[in-house]
């Protein structure tokens, strides 16, 4: 019973693969013919829709794999056109329809200005057909303008370095200047309070010596000062004292005749 099943179920599926082929073809041929009119018009949406209708019958079909990945390249759609290009290398049975698969692929990388991948595409390209003279011409662009790449890329990498050199070694001369410039600030801060502190010495000084002056000042004024004046006596007073002194000189002539006449030195009274 189950060996019926299964020879139904194969007998039916012959049937849809076979059964409807020469109408699939045409349906096929109609839409590739048709994509390719609009593909060479520069209808690249018209064209995409009816490649894409072809596999919609033969997902496995590396023509409208391939075609459909054309209208997707020259509508910039580089990223799709890559991915149709490789699914054509492989779907591909024979080495020229891989080979116009990979040279595609290279196409999309120069486009992209991805040289290094343009390279490998088109090295892979020549590996399946080593004789197509557009394939080797491209082979060799691509690895010329990879090289420009990469010099241009490696100065580009050296000016970086040298910028970042010139710029660290300025920021170390700014950081030289800054202290430098701390340190002479720093300098002129203590001069500048050396100077402070001299003035207030200076000052300090000054005012103790307007202060010892005057302290001073008053004794010099004192000194200076007259004399107070003499008590006034009566004219009876002075007249006593001029008697008494007049009495006084009188007394002592008298004494120093008198050790004349004896002839013996008269020692002075020491008034206590």
């Amino acid at each position: 019973m189950k060996k019926e099943i299964l020879f139904v179920i194969a007998v039916f599926c012959f049937g849809h693969v076979f059964g409807q082929q020469p109408s699939q073809k045409k349906q096929l041929d109609n839409f590739l013919y048709q994509g390719n009119q609009e593909l060479s018009k520069k209808e690249y949406i018209q064209a995409e829709t009816s490649y894409r209708k072809s596999l919609s019958l033969t997902p496995d079909n590396p023509t409208a794999t391939y075609n459909l990945g054309n209208s997707l390249y020259e509508n910039n759609h580089n990223a799709e056109a890559f991915y149709q290009f490789k699914a054509t290398a492989q779907k591909s049975t024979t080495k020229e329809e891989k080979h116009r698969a990979f040279h595609n692929m290279g196409n999309v990388f120069m486009k992209t200005q991805e040289y290094d991948k343009a390279v490998e595409s088109y090295k892979n390209a020549l590996r399946n057909n080593p004789n197509d003279d557009q394939t080797r011409y491209n082979y060799a662009l691509a690895k010329e303008l990879l090289k420009k790449q990469q010099d241009e890329q490696k100065n580009q990498d050296q000016n970086k370095d040298d910028k970042d050199s010139k710029d660290d070694k300025k920021k170390d001369e700014n950081k030289e200047g800054d202290q430098d410039s701390k340190d002479q600030e720093k300098d002129n801060k203590e001069g500048e309070d050396q100077k402070d502190k001299e003035k207030s010495d200076d000052s300090e000084d000054k005012q103790k010596e307007k202060d010892t002056s005057k302290e001073e000042k008053p004794e010099e004024e004192e000194s200076q000062k007259s004399p107070p004046p003499a008590t006034q006596m009566s004219p009876q007073q002075l007249k006593n004292l001029l008697e008494a002194m007049t009495n006084e000189e009188k007394n002592v002539q008298e004494k120093v005749n008198a050790q004349k006449a004896k002839g013996v030195p008269v020692k002075a009274k020491k008034d206590w």
